[in-house]
Parts: C-alpha cells; structure tokens; sequence
C-alpha cells in the first residue's frame, strides 16, 4: 500500500485529479515509462480517503454522464508525500534478481540447459534495452528521459553479468 500511496499522493501533489485523469496518467506516462501496473485505483484512493490523506469532492455533473468526483491532496497527505520521497530517496537496498536463486542453484542443473536459456535471456534483455532507448528519445519530459536512463544504465549491467556467466560456463 506503501507503493501506492507514495504514487497517488505524488501526483495528486501536482495538482487535484479527476480519478479518469489519474487514470490517463498512469497508463500514458508510468506504466510505459516506468514500468508500474496499477490494476485498480479507487480502492487505493478510498483508503486514503479514509486515512485523511487525499480527499475527494463532487464535480459538476453533466448531462447524463455519471458523477464525476475530484481528489485533492490534504495537509497530512502532503506531510506524508514529503516523509515517503525523503525515505525513497534515501533508501539503498540490496537487489534480489529472480535469477539469482537459478544461479545458486547452478551446480544441480545441465550446464548446456543454463547456457541456451542465458543466451535467450541475453537477447531479451538486448530488446528490452531497444525499446527503452526507443521510449527515451520519444520522452515527453526531462524527468522522464532520467528515469528511462537509469533503466538503460541497469539493463546493460544485466546485458553484462549475463555474458559473463555465459562465458564461465
């Protein structure tokens, strides 16, 4: 929940949201982007409705069309944007890769299995790192091209570690 709030108070922050704004915003800038899935966001945004941090009220109807409702950082959401950015900034934490525990596990495997499938997971982390360079020269934003960037610099430290093990086998 930690993730969520961090994300909805961040850009409500920016400014009060319709939930379909938030919505469009996730699904144009962040989950290409960034990477993250949202499924759901109004349960999200309930709860912090609930715990004081976001609050929400009634947009102008029109029409026919259902009620719209608009979501507002509150004072205490704020305080906590401001805590969780502190700590996220300040957190340096050990990567754990799923692939780590096949690597322990080396030893108990055909080493000619391991070496076909490192060679497929090269090439996929080649596309991978295409497509980001792809969604990097089209970034709408500087923020954005950082971000992107630092998902390059860390694809091709995979790209490496994965040759290397390769050429142990």
């Amino acid at each position: 929940m930690i993730e969520n709030e961090f994300l909805f108070l961040g850009l409500l922050a920016e400014g009060p949201k319709h939930g379909y704004e938030i919505k469009l915003q996730l699904e144009e800038d962040l989950s290409p982007n960034i990477g993250l899935q949202i499924k759901s966001i109004y349960y999200p945004l309930s709860r912090m409705e609930e715990s004081g941090l976001i609050e929400k009220e009634m947009a102008s109807r029109s029409g026919r069309f259902p009620e719209k409702h608009v979501y507002r950082i509150t004072p205490k959401g704020r305080k906590k944007f401001d805590e969780l950015i502190e700590q996220s900034f300040l957190s340096v934490e050990r990567p754990f890769f799923q692939i780590d525990l096949a690597f322990y596990f080396l030893p108990l495997v055909d080493k000619t299995m391991a070496k076909r499938r490192l060679k497929v997971r090269f090439t996929l982390l080649k596309k991978v790192k295409k497509e980001l360079t792809i969604l990097q020269s089209a970034a709408k934003t500087k923020i954005l091209s950082l971000i992107l960037q630092h998902d390059l610099d860390l694809v091709e430290a995979e790209i490496n570690s994965t040759q290397k093990i390769i050429d142990q086998l």
